[in-house]
């Protein structure tokens, strides 16, 4: 079976989804210790046998590309080559997986115990594991999983083992390692440990890079790792990181493998596991430290219902047909392939737009619930809603959400009101419900008073908890939403007056969504596309009109983004209002969250996502790339210096008061 390229289509259409299968069923039916102790026999790259653990260090210490970075280093420090060929082996022993099968059936055995209490059930696309069946025989496999919990690695390797795929081999942090018993454990299933910063250090990026391209080359597992680099605390998708991405591309480039098959992989849950605990991470407490007996304190989630999860394996992406045209693998005989060289520009420049294009599709491949849509409507009505009215906003946002190519998971064959109504007794710890009006839970626990501050937490955690759901939605609006944004703010129907909105939006909102480089002209015109063709507006030549029945669901659009443009705001107020001229990169959080809780309990803001670090962190990204803010390193201490003309420009920008440039519609 061929794998495909990367396609993004200038226009969106309906596309045929893949059916599921509930792995769980079987499970319920039959003995969990018999299934783990079943015959195992993973078709595998070639056929080749997988060397033992051993030789593939060997292999790794051995190679001409570690040996040259050794006698370079040797050479840069004055230690003798075998003292660092020793600090060599050292740092890959700490990092190296030591796979075993007993240790993974014991897990699955564990796992099957653990899923079956924690899910309703547990779907997987039967055509997506029938194509990664084939790849794997093929060329060697990379997989890209979507990272919004814990659970998503041990899922793909339980998943893997039921349909007799080969196990992966995973990139993990080290904070898994100092976990006493689970780390090894983790170890002993496939899990390769990482640093998460390596610096300047020349002889580990060299281990790290070689064993990394040593399983690929000789196939001998599929590699694991998450384009992301962390686990996202809101459930949006985050920016890529590329530099295990360029790894596993390096030995394509070199001319050392035919072909790789990247494989993004799609991991959507109806109720997320660390759900509260990402909500108070955004808030300033700590995160709790990796730990065995943290884990086992969490067994208390064992006697929730968490719902439904889908895992959706997307079409393999040939690396040689993704590069056709845009790499020039000739620049990489210039050297000796053992020689490490630093991507070029251009191919840095492909890397970033690969690995956004990936995250895209794993988006569009999430599977959504009823209970996203009706997160993002309790939040645009803080006051709540009355139940039918919820049921029937529910209803026109399906409808809508249906027509701009949402993945939706809607019942077959039950009436809204009854999916509204379970949906809610799911996510019951976050709602009031009182006499047929349903709001978000505002009230503290019974019998227990809290200060002013106390109480704006308490509901800055449900707020974040639910907006975690409503973000798992928000690529399917976004750019209609960014055209609403544009068209509101523009106060102007001229098409190149919109634009010129739109592209500023976009730009200032690209760390907070994925907005693939380049593209502005294509998500334009896919935004134009989608409102037209549900007769939200007309595009002529030069103008955009709304048409007489618009104006709700563009009133909806400009809601989606309105939190995001609030909380925006509120750091450009906070930054021209900051006292402390000196103020640095870490103070930076603290005195937003301190500056928006303020404008809380005046009453002068109800947003509040503004007080999320996550927003705050994107926000002064968007500064700082807009230079509006500058980075000034003083002795171990980096200091903002805010061009407070230019961060009240911006914000004014945002508050619609955009001016109007030169017209650009030759692109368009």
């Amino acid at each position: 079976m061929a794998s495909r390229a990367l396609y993004s289509p200038r226009h969106p259409v309906l596309k045929k989804r893949d059916d599921f299968e509930d792995v769980l069923e079987e499970r319920r039916r039959s003995s969990d210790l018999r299934y783990a102790l079943k015959c195992y026999t993973p078709t595998l790259y070639k056929g080749l046998v997988p060397c033992k653990v051993s030789m593939l260090k060997s292999i790794v210490l051995q190679s001409d590309h570690l040996q040259y970075v050794i006698k370079q280093v040797s050479s840069e420090s004055g230690d003798s080559t075998e003292c660092v060929a020793e600090e060599a082996s050292l740092i890959l022993d700490e990092m190296a997986h030591r796979m075993e099968l007993s240790t993974v059936r014991f897990f699955v055995f564990t796992l099957s115990k653990a899923f079956k209490r924690l899910f309703r059930s547990v779907c997987v696309n039967e055509e997506g594991i029938q194509r990664l069946q084939q790849v794997v025989q093929e060329h060697p496999v990379v997989l890209l999983p979507s990272h919004r919990s814990y659970m998503d690695f041990l899922m793909l390797s339980y998943v893997l083992f039921m349909f007799d795929l080969p196990l992966p081999v995973i990139a993990a942090g080290m904070d898994f390692m100092s976990m006493k018993f689970i780390g090894e454990m983790l170890r002993k299933s496939g899990a390769f440990f990482i640093r998460r910063s390596f610096g300047g250090d020349k002889l580990y990026w060299a281990v790290f890079s070689e064993y990394v391209k040593t399983m690929l080359r000789n196939g001998y597992a599929p590699i694991e790792f998450f384009l992301e680099g962390t686990r996202s605390r809101t459930c949006k998708s985050l920016t890529p990181k590329t530099g295990l991405f360029n790894i596993v591309m390096e030995p394509f480039f070199k001319g050392e493998l035919f072909d790789v098959n990247l494989v993004p992989v799609s991991i959507s849950y109806e109720r997320v596991l660390e759900e509260s605990l990402y909500a108070r991470e955004l808030l300033g407490v700590p995160k709790p430290k990796e730990s065995t007996s943290g884990l086992l304190k969490a067994r208390r989630v064992l006697s929730e219902d968490y719902g439904s999860m889908h895992v959706y394996f997307g079409n393999p992406v040939s690396v040689r047909s993704l590069a056709e045209g845009k790499i020039k693998r000739s620049q990489y005989n210039l050297l000796p392939r053992y020689i490490p060289q630093r991507p070029s520009v251009d191919t840095h420049e492909f890397l970033n737009d690969a690995a956004f294009r990936l995250v895209r599709i794993q988006e569009e491949n999430m599977v959504l619930k009823p209970w996203v849509l009706i997160a993002t409507l309790l939040l645009q009505n803080p006051d709540g809603l009355e139940l039918s009215s919820l049921t029937d906003h529910t209803d026109w946002l399906r409808h809508l959400a249906l027509a701009f190519g949402a993945f939706l998971d809607w019942p077959d064959h039950e009436v809204s009101s009854e999916v509204v109504s379970s949906s809610l007794a799911l996510h019951r710890h976050l709602l009031s419900v009182s006499a047929g009006h349903v709001q978000l839970s505002v009230a503290d626990a019974p019998g227990v008073e809290s200060t002013p501050e106390e109480a704006v937490f308490h509901r800055a955690v449900v707020v974040l908890s639910c907006a975690s759901y409503r973000n798992q939605i928000l690529h399917v609006f976004l750019r209609p939403a960014l055209l609403a944004l544009a068209m509101q703010s523009a106060n102007s129907n001229r098409k190149d007056d919109v634009y010129n909105c739109f592209n500023f939006l976009r730009n200032m909102f690209s760390n907070e969504f994925i907005l693939c480089p380049g593209d502005s002209v294509q998500d334009f015109e896919e935004a134009c596309y989608l409102l037209m063709k549900r007769g939200v507006l007309q595009v002529l030549e030069h103008e955009i009109v709304m048409s007489a029945s618009g104006h709700s669901t563009l009133a909806f659009l400009c809601s989606v983004l309105d939190p995001f443009l609030q909380g925006y705001q509120v750091v450009c107020r906070c930054l021209c209002e900051e006292t402390n001229e000196n103020l640095t990169e870490k103070e930076f959080i603290p005195a937003v969250r301190s500056f928006a809780l303020k404008l809380i309990l005046a009453g002068r803001l109800k947003c509040y996502e503004a007080l999320s670090s996550d927003l705050q962190k994107n926000a002064l990204a968007a500064l700082l790339r807009l230079k509006a803010v500058g980075k000034v390193k003083v002795e171990d201490q980096v200091t903002l210096k805010v061009n407070k003309i230019a961060v009240n420009s911006l914000e004014d920008m945002m508050g619609g008061k955009i001016p109007t440039q030169k017209p650009i519609l030759a692109r368009l």
